[in-house]
């Protein structure tokens, strides 16, 4: 298998983003990661999305580790500052939930909050179904754990042909298009920073086709396992959707009305924020994590 890395020159001045990086080895590759807050702290796992990267905590980083929590933002391997396999064959939905599963034990992550989004989501709720021990509570924004079983929107199968077809795949101006506001051009060009070339882009071009859309998926047999566990799920589970995102509106009820632990939780909506609602209420985001967190 070929890997990547991009040169650590492309992560120079990046506006908002000067945290000190951090690296853990899954088998021959590098993760990446964020670690801020006190280290003997409660850890809030932050996972990102497609295709973005840790970038996108970074106004929720400081606030979060100032409350006295232990802020933790990898980037998926294929993302950031991680390598990156240069083949889209390289991709799969277990491999990516395995990488993660990894990076849980190389850190002995423990008490772990989840605040997950996009395919974070669909990685992260794995991980904590799978591995309820290391788990505490979960905050989830506009994402979900689709099983194949349901109708998928179509603004998703357009994205998933674009993602597939598309000759241009130019990654901070697809953040910009999942956001309501206008986002400055240097803090496009820091979601562009970790690919360098095309030859960069395969985990991110790979995503869309990973998601389970039909029943008979490769991933839809775990995925309804994860929703068996999450049916009995007793600890705190918070969703925090926002108001203008048109690939995941209403994915949060069914969270609410079968997770155990959703019950007479603060669901909150996030108002004035697409899909990235972390690129664009960030700290308001973050302090429903904070509040959340510190009322357990």
């Amino acid at each position: 298998m070929k890997v990547l890395r991009t040169p650590d020159e492309q992560f120079l001045n990046l506006p908002g983003f000067d945290f000190e990086p951090h690296y853990t080895d899954i088998g021959d590759m590098r993760i990446h990661y964020v670690d801020e807050g006190p280290a003997d702290a409660a850890p809030v796992l932050l996972l990102h999305g497609e295709p973005s990267w840790s970038y996108l905590y970074r106004t929720m980083i400081p606030p979060i580790a100032e409350a006295g929590l232990r802020a933790i933002a990898p980037d998926l391997i294929g993302f950031g500052k991680s390598d990156k396999p240069a083949d889209q064959s390289d991709y799969t939905y277990e491999s990516h939930v395995a990488w993660m599963k990894q990076f849980l034990q190389n850190a002995d992550l423990r008490n772990i909050t989840l605040v997950c989004q996009d395919w974070g989501s669909l990685i992260g709720l794995r991980l904590a179904a799978e591995n309820e021990h290391r788990f505490d509570r979960i905050v989830l924004a506009n994402g979900g754990l689709p099983t194949g079983d349901g109708k998928m929107p179509t603004v998703f199968r357009i994205w998933r042909a674009f993602a597939r077809f598309s000759p241009w795949f130019p990654i901070g101006r697809i953040v910009q298009a999942g956001t309501v506001s206008e986002i400055p051009p240097e803090v496009v060009a820091a979601y562009d920073a970790p690919f360098p070339d095309s030859s960069y882009k395969a985990g991110a071009r790979a995503f869309p086709k990973l998601v389970p859309t039909t029943p008979n998926d490769p991933a839809a047999p775990a995925n309804r396992a994860a929703w068996d566990i999450f049916r009995n799920w007793q600890k705190p589970f918070l969703t925090s959707f926002s108001d203008r995102d048109p690939i995941t509106r209403g994915l949060d009820k069914a969270f609410v009305a079968r997770v155990p632990g959703a019950k007479n939780q603060p669901h909150t909506t996030i108002r004035d924020a697409g899909h990235f609602l972390q690129e664009e209420q960030g700290p308001e985001f973050a302090q429903v994590i904070i509040d959340f967190v510190k009322s357990q």
